[in-house]
């Protein structure tokens, strides 16, 4: 990529913490917020707001190839994973150790599933917890890991899931919008979506559930989301989130251009540095996440230092307000703890351009250099 003269003041590498809103949702929620009508109510006004709520439903529903009235809306991916985990009472809970936090502390006797070293869940692992004990379990597996960009096998651990009666249930959060999704092909009961990783509003989300399937609400007193979550419909935030739905399913096939900037991204700082770790590079990935290992520079000070040069990237999930600590995600692969320690996480998105690419770029190895120069005059002294 060609060299810039002057670097841009700010580069927002961070999508999978969050992604901007989308132009058409900041429309969309403006004029909902204008509108005065409780879904609930039975006048005219209600009326309309709840015409905009079903047509919303089945705009998110489409994303998924699901059908409107699976389609139960709630605050956010963490509701939606703790709905899902709890609301189906199934004694057994079979989580990946990988898994996002929401997920991971839903249940506390929750049983961990083995990944290998590339992050990807041991199906052998899965079948032998699933075979140590007759009563219903839930599988729950996330389609596309937030820190790693590693997919999952689902279709197989779907299959596996069912083969033992087990439900199966998939955080589809990161991957929504990245990549095509079919509730049916994936074999998923349940399915988790966020709004705003795919530029809708955050606060809102949905679970999405097979037709036949008994939810048992974690919220109760009120008949809305066909009584599996009592609560005022949140419209304006609903109404953005199924515009951002639309506008990502649309889009799908950016992301090719998106894979290609994420992978010469990674060839320049292999380049340059050539003991520099990608993390899950030889799995399957998202087309837009990177983490990558400078050995010997701690993730926190390089993601200080990007910070002071105007490239915003993370450490691990943005969910810990804004602790930067060892990522549990790195610690299931085994990875060695001075790659673990030192592994960034850096996520593209649609505006994403080649002056990201290459502001990242010079200043990463501006910061490689420097703290290998450091070392050096240490070791020399």
């Amino acid at each position: 990529m060609k060299s810039r003269s002057a670097l841009r003041a700010e580069t927002y590498l961070d999508w999978n913490a969050t992604a901007p809103l989308r132009p058409e949702a900041i429309a969309a929620v403006e004029a909902a917020l204008r509108h005065c009508g409780n879904p609930s109510s039975v006048h005219r006004r209600g009326r309309a707001a709840r015409q905009l709520v079903e047509r919303s439903r089945e705009a998110v529903a489409a994303l998924v190839g699901a059908a409107p009235d699976s389609v139960v809306f709630v605050s956010g991916g963490t509701e939606a994973n703790h709905l899902a985990l709890l609301g189906t009472d199934r004694p057994r809970i079979q989580v990946s150790a990988v898994e996002h936090d929401s997920v991971l502390h839903a249940v506390a006797t929750a049983e961990p599933v083995a990944v290998n070293g590339d992050g990807v869940v041991r199906l052998d692992a899965l079948a032998e917890l699933l075979a140590a004990d007759d009563r219903p379990a839930l599988v729950s597996v996330m389609l596309a890991n937030n820190e790693t960009g590693v997919v999952q096998p689902v279709t197989e651990i779907a299959a596996l899931a069912h083969s033992r009666g087990a439900l199966f249930h998939c955080d589809a959060v990161q991957a929504a919008g990245k990549l095509p999704l079919d509730m049916a092909a994936i074999g998923a009961d349940l399915l988790t979506l966020s709004a705003h990783k795919l530029g809708g509003p955050a606060g809102v989300g949905a679970l999405v559930t097979v037709r036949d399937l008994n939810l048992m609400p974690m919220l109760r007193g009120g008949g809305q989301e066909h009584r599996r979550r009592a609560g005022t419909e949140n419209l304006p935030a609903i109404v953005g989130f199924a515009t951002a739905a639309r506008a990502a399913a649309a889009e799908i096939a950016a992301y090719d251009r998106v894979r290609a900037l994420r992978d010469a991204l990674e060839a320049e700082i292999i380049a340059v540095a050539p003991d520099t770790v990608v993390v899950g590079a030889n799995a399957p990935r998202l087309p837009n996440t990177s983490a990558i290992a400078m050995p010997g520079i701690a993730a926190e000070t390089q993601v200080i230092a990007l910070d002071l040069d105007g490239v915003m990237v993370s450490a691990g999930a943005a969910c810990s307000s804004g602790k930067v600590g060892r990522s549990h995600v790195l610690t299931a692969m085994a990875l060695p703890p001075d790659i673990a320690s030192s592994t960034i996480r850096v996520s593209l998105g649609w505006t994403t351009n080649e002056a990201d690419i290459d502001h990242f770029v010079q200043s990463w190895t501006a910061l490689y250099r420097r703290r290998r120069g450091f070392a050096k005059e240490a070791r020399a002294a």
